[in-house]
């Protein structure tokens, strides 16, 4: 028995025999060509073949994993006509007078090799977008097909997977995928945890794997090659109790989400794309709780115009229907690098110029923005988020800006929600201290976890070093969000949060007792977040958390919680 650890793209548990995926192997070749003009017009009839292909992967996916899922390929078409990955073959064709194979191989590569250099983790996933577009196109080129024939229920190994690739298998017979590339923002991985299938990856496959029984254990990040009969029988175990634990949960489906003692609670989702709002319905989200619309700029060549927003958040508020649209202005920055946005490289990025900093002493480009929001707060919901607050003054001046914004389009003639509400996303310590006084200036308050523990604790979550201190279990960070929950609350505004921490159906009776009013999780932790909540009384929560704040370590307040919990 041997055991492997890599990083769990989807919780889940799969037991079966691993098959290794084999890719088709391109030997790309440089052939010389006489007709540069002839060349172009056959890598153009390639393009138009592979979007086709991409159309009925697009079908299919929709049928299998919804709008969001198959979104994934309507961006794979639209990359067949980027304009600087156009420019880059014509390029080669014309200049070195070689075949659209090679010229096609070597813009890939070059593309690939960028987007993987870049410290950014989105765009890093772009990179297998990229060759997976690249080797689609080859195998046109070269007359072969694609080939994802599984014929009996199996965990995927491979180094890396395109989602096309993914896609393709089947379904049924697909119980898991391992990979030693990828990352949790690439595409493969959105789809992998849109279909509810446990993925693991950064484990280096090996070929004697193949065909030997295996666990994957996506709780633990852990796979388990050739396991014995003892483990075997208490992970299978594990696997139905969690079968029947989400079948349990389908029947929530439809349902409010009110404390044991009658309390309502707001369910929302935290989405990144415009493609995710579909996983949001399905999954019952009662509205959005964080839209990261960095997705915009990340995704576009130039600054996104003003329109090009307005009609992203048109459809997302008028997909969720009525339901509230908390969207965070850009938060560009830190871990986020926009090539186009030329920023200054700093030692320390997360503590420097970025989010409401660089909008701040940007404010033509955040205007552009801001008149977007507010042209789609005319067709639902919206509410306006600034991220990385620190001080009153900074939502004094987004303020300010969106007043200036209203007064020109009301010139305009253009049509908004005068009332809209501009709220804060509370990420920092400086805001936790102020939250009395921001909570005079802000409609409303949605607590970022993931940042604030981080600084709270001086704790890069990243740094598997000293990973034991980014914990919310930390009394300090615990007091922190009780004093801007109940501050928030004493104020009248409306308190949420959207970090992961709002999915810890450990933490979940602490913010009840709190006060928290709105929860904001990935789509598919809703639904249990429903049933935690559901399982305590107020008097329950007030009385753990009494316990919980009177602990002095981390590990204390988590065996406590542990102890309590439904």
């Amino acid at each position: 028995m041997e055991t492997y650890h890599g990083k769990s793209i989807f919780n889940g548990i799969a037991i079966g025999k691993i098959c290794k995926y084999e890719k088709e192997q391109q030997q790309v070749k440089r052939i010389r060509i006489s007709d540069p003009e002839a060349e172009i017009n056959r890598f153009d009839h390639a393009r138009e073949e592979a979007g086709a292909q991409l159309q009925s992967l697009y079908d299919k996916a929709l049928t299998q994993v919804g709008e969001s899922g198959a979104m994934i390929f309507e961006i794979h078409r639209m990359m067949l006509d980027d304009d600087d990955y156009l420019d880059s073959v014509y390029h080669i064709i014309r200049s070195q007078q070689v075949n659209a194979e090679f010229a096609v191989a070597s813009t890939g590569d070059n593309f690939s090799r960028l987007f993987a250099s870049m410290d950014d983790e989105y765009m890093q996933g772009r990179a297998a977008d990229v060759k997976d577009i690249s080797d689609r196109l080859i195998r046109i080129l070269m007359g072969q097909t694609d080939k994802h024939d599984i014929m009996e229920p199996v965990i995927i190994m491979a180094e890396d997977l395109a989602p096309s690739e993914t896609v393709q298998m089947d379904k049924d017979n697909l119980l898991a995928f391992v990979t030693t590339l990828g990352s949790s923002n690439s595409h493969t991985a959105i789809l992998a945890r849109t279909m509810g299938i446990p993925a693991l990856v950064g484990i280096p496959v090996r070929d004697e794997w193949n065909g030997k029984t295996a666990i994957v254990d996506g709780h633990s990040g852990t796979l388990i090659i050739e396991p014995d009969d003892a483990l075997l029988a208490g992970m299978q175990a594990k696997k139905e109790e969690e079968l029947r634990q989400k079948q349990l949960l389908a029947e929530l489906k439809g349902k409010e989400t009110i404390t044991k003692s009658g309390k309502k609670i707001n369910l929302y989702a935290n989405i990144g794309n415009v493609s995710d709002v579909g996983a949001a319905l399905a999954n019952d989200a009662g509205g959005i709780g964080l839209f990261r619309s960095e997705f915009l700029y990340l995704e576009a060549q130039d600054y996104p115009t003003e329109e090009e927003q307005f009609q992203a958040y048109k459809k997302a508020v008028e997909t969720m229907d009525g339901r509230p649209v908390i969207i965070r202005t850009l938060d560009v920055g830190g871990d986020k690098e926009i090539p186009y946005l030329h920023m200054v490289k700093e030692d320390n990025p997360f503590m420097g110029f970025r989010a409401v900093r660089y909008c701040l002493a940007n404010p033509d480009q955040y205007k552009v923005q801001l008149r977007a929001l507010l042209r789609a707060s005319a067709f639902g919901d919206v509410k306006i988020m600034i991220p990385l607050v620190t001080c009153v003054e900074e939502v004094l001046a987004v303020k300010e800006l969106v007043e200036q914004c209203k007064a020109e389009l009301t010139e305009e003639g253009r049509k908004f929600n005068e009332n809209i509400e501009v709220g804060i996303m509370v990420e920092t310590p400086a805001a936790s201290l102020l939250a009395d006084r921001l909570a005079e200036v802000a409609d409303f308050f949605s607590i970022g976890t993931n940042d604030l523990i981080g600084s709270t604790m001086c704790a890069d979550r990243g740094n598997d070093t000293i990973s034991n201190l980014y914990q919310v279990y930390y009394p300090a960070v615990l007091r922190s969000l009780k004093n801007i929950i109940e501050s928030g609350v004493k104020a009248g505004i409306m308190v949420g949060m959207c970090g992961e921490a709002a999915a810890d159906p450990l933490l979940e009776p602490l913010l009840i007792s709190w006060g928290l009013e709105e929860f904001s999780m990935s789509a598919p932790s809703i639904l249990r977040a429903r049933k935690t909540i559901s399982q305590w009384t107020k008097a329950e929560c007030d009385e753990l958390a009494e316990k919980a704040l009177a602990c002095n370590t981390a590990a204390e307040v988590k065996a406590l919680l542990e102890s309590a919990a439904r």
